[in-house]
């Protein structure tokens, strides 16, 4: 088993104790592991409520787009609102198109098919939309590097509104206007919103300016969904968003949410950022990983029970077989790496690589080899990327050292893709490494494995659970809480699963007995013994329709 580095963090000392509001000790040490060690943040981040919420209008661009917006309502104009094929910029289509229309424009999607057409705007498709008789277009999850497309839309007389969250390159698209809190003098107080959330800044204002604001909290599942997806930090503006979709999600689902729901096993009530992160996001995003993401849109937007039904059930299928292409890709990539030898960086190319299974394999080998991991599906003439790095490995700006040999780039620190022209790609391989080579240098390259708190098992009884479920919604940037538990006897060990890929165990300590889960570690069941410690969280199980409280387990050493 590939043991991780325990980090346990600081204690928090005496601090939040005083006062008769004070928190329990181990919640005082979550906070403070969060830095919230000032009074009035530590109640705005358990509240969660408006007044994380940041004014639009300090987006920059985000006056001249809603102005263009209004103009194109006004006159009637055909708009197209083109999204990315991912969770975020699937809902962010959608909410859109949504708030569009609820102002009555003629409004029209588009998501470009993964496969044939790949990330982001696209000459062709502008130019179709064109003649369809589109005169603006407003992207949303995309744009911000697309500097050739919109120069040859505006060319052919068509607008361009991009709205995006990607890191901005040095020159910026000519675009009628730009939205995004990451440009250079942006005054916006938080840069970590996802593509659906600069959707709904966009829409907040123009909604704002004719009175209908109110109508924006309809559509909060829609940002709920694209911003736990997309995985970006559930902080500031972004905790108030996810915990507010979520509350509608469980009160009153859209019909395609609940279809996915019911068919995947989520009781009424009980989806939290785990929930989307681990049973809905994949399905949705299954749709563009292996045909085509409209799908998953056309779900999320229907109002007919059998059209519902019918996607839902395809959506099904589709994700089956992205986990079926997974696990082929993943064994098929693991071997090429190793059989190279494991460098500082893994690079594996092959031109049956399914370009929507790149990502997810690069993510599962960087997670294995805790290396930064590039996936290639390669081509005659031209070969596509994708990233997944750590934190210690910043692959975007990576990728800028290497724009000369690329057609396309773009992404986030920890994610990003490519694409170029076959001829470049050991060259790129070469100079990536040696970037790695040298950052790398010294660099401890087992995963680290942050500890919040070290505990006793009978520690967890009573309230402690409800207790750390304030802190929720949890994901990046405000991880579930990670324990440590040490000198655990093992009451029993067992593999379970399919393929007994996975570990079952109980666990004693002090009179109290604990089930645990411990994933995708089934082979390493001799290396269990009694006592151990154990690094875990603490979450609740609702398999079979019952409700029980387990410890997850993250990681493991003999006493």
């Amino acid at each position: 088993m590939k043991h991780s580095r325990w980090n346990l963090l600081p204690p928090a000392g005496g601090k939040y104790l005083a006062g008769a509001s004070a928190p329990s000790p181990l919640i005082a040490q979550l906070l403070c592991n969060r830095g919230l060690t000032d009074p009035a943040r530590r109640e705005s981040f358990i509240a969660a409520d408006r007044r994380l919420l940041a004014d639009p209008f300090l987006l920059p661009g985000i006056e001249p787009a809603v102005a263009r917006l209004y103009q194109a309502l006004l006159s009637g104009e055909k708009v197209a609102v083109y999204g990315d094929f991912d969770v975020d910029g699937i809902t962010a289509t959608a909410l859109l198109v949504q708030g569009m229309e609820s102002l009555g424009a003629d409004v029209v999607p588009y998501i470009p098919h993964r496969m044939t057409e790949g990330y982001g705007l696209k000459t062709a498709a502008l130019e179709k939309l064109y003649r369809e008789g589109v005169s603006l277009v407003v992207t949303v999850d995309c744009g911000i590097t697309a500097i050739p497309e919109v120069e040859r839309a505006r060319r052919m007389g068509l607008d361009i509104i991009i709205t995006d969250h990607h890191t901005p390159l040095p020159e910026t698209p000519p675009a009628v206007a730009t939205v995004n809190p990451r440009l250079p003098g942006s005054a916006y107080p938080f840069l970590e919103l996802a593509g659906v959330g600069v959707a709904y800044k966009l829409l907040q204002a123009l909604l704002r300016g004719v009175g209908k604001e109110a109508e924006l909290e309809g559509m909060l599942d829609l940002v709920a969904l694209g911003t736990v997806a997309d995985m970006v930090p559930l902080l500031e503006e972004n905790r108030y968003l996810v915990k507010e979709g979520l509350k509608s999600i469980n009160a009153s689902p859209r019909l395609g949410l609940r279809e996915i729901m019911t068919r995947a096993g989520l009781p009424p009530g009980s989806v939290d950022s785990e929930s989307i992160s681990w049973v809905i996001a994949p399905r949705l995003n299954a749709a563009g990983r292996v045909a085509h993401a409209l799908s998953s849109y056309r779900l999320l937007m229907t109002d007919s029970p059998p059209e519902a039904e019918g996607l839902t059930m395809w959506l099904e299928q589709k994700n089956t077989e992205r986990q079926r292409l997974t696990e082929r890709v993943m064994t098929m990539a693991r071997e090429q790496i190793l059989a190279e030898g494991v460098s500082p960086l893994l690079l594996a190319s092959d031109k049956d690589y399914p370009a929507g299974i790149v990502g997810l394999v690069a993510g599962r080998l960087s997670e294995e080899f805790y290396r930064p991991t590039i996936i290639v599906k390669s081509g005659e003439q031209v070969s596509s990327g994708s990233c997944r790095s750590i934190p210690e490995f910043n692959i975007v700006l990576a990728l800028q050292q290497c724009s000369d040999l690329l057609s396309h780039f773009g992404g986030h620190s920890r994610a990003a893709g490519f694409t170029l022209p076959t001829r470049n790609l050991p060259r790129l391989k070469q100079r990536l490494l040696e970037l790695a080579v040298a950052q790398l240098e010294g660099v401890d390259l087992r995963p680290r494995l942050d500890v919040e708190a070290e505990v006793t098992l009978p520690e967890l009884g009573g309230d402690t659970f409800q207790a750390i479920r304030q802190l929720a919604p949890f994901g990046q940037g405000n991880p579930v809480p990670t324990f440590l538990s040490r000198g655990v006897k093992v009451i029993d060990c067992h593999t379970m699963g399919n393929s007994g890929e996975h570990l079952r165990l109980k666990l004693e300590q002090g009179n109290t007995v604990w089930d645990g889960v411990a994933f995708r570690v089934g082979d390493y069941l001799a290396e269990v013994s009694s006592p151990l410690d154990i690094v875990y969280n603490v979450e609740m199980d609702r398999w079979g329709g019952g409700k029980r409280l387990r410890l997850n387990i993250q990681d493991f050493a003999p006493v």
